[in-house]
C-alpha cells in the first residue's frame, strides 16, 4: 500500500509542508501535536490541560481511519519543562489502557507550548 495521508478539520491545521497524519506499511505515524484548540486555537496555560488537547488532537486524526490511542504502540513526548513531568503523566495516562504505547519523553525547547506529542500506531489486520 502506497503512503497515504490522513485529515480532518477536527485537529489542527498544519503549518507547513507536512501532514497530521500518514498511512504506510501497516502503521499510521502522527505529526507532532501540540495543544491548540482546532476550533478557537486557545492554548491552556498547564502541562496537565495542554496534554488532554494534545491528545484529542490526536485522537481527532485517529478517528478519520477508525483508530484510537490504544492502537497507540510508540509515543514521543517534547516537554518544555521536565519538571511539568508529574503533571503531564497524570493527565496522559488518562487516555491510554495496558498495554500502555513504548514511550520517549524528552526536554526540548518549544514554541510558547508546554508540550508537544507524536505517536506510530498499529493498524489492526482484519
Amino acid at each position: 500500500m502506497p503512503k497515504q495521508a490522513i485529515k480532518t478539520q477536527n485537529a489542527p491545521q498544519p503549518v507547513g509542508p507536512y501532514s497530521q497524519a500518514v498511512e504506510a506499511n501497516g502503521f499510521v505515524y502522527t505529526a507532532g501535536f501540540g495543544p491548540q484548540d482546532p476550533a478557537t486555537g486557545a492554548v491552556a496555560d498547564n502541562v496537565g490541560e495542554q496534554t488532554r488537547q494534545v491528545l484529542r488532537n490526536i485522537q481527532a486524526v485517529l478517528a478519520e481511519r477508525g483508530l484510537t490511542l490504544n492502537d497507540a504502540v510508540k509515543s514521543t513526548v517534547h516537554l518544555a519543562t521536565l519538571a511539568d513531568f508529574a503533571e503531564f503523566n497524570e493527565a496522559y495516562q488518562e487516555f491510554f489502557s495496558e498495554p500502555y504505547p513504548a514511550r520517549t519523553t524528552v526536554g526540548s525547547e518549544l514554541a510558547n507550548i508546554l508540550v508537544e506529542i507524536d505517536l506510530v500506531v498499529a493498524v489492526p489486520q482484519a
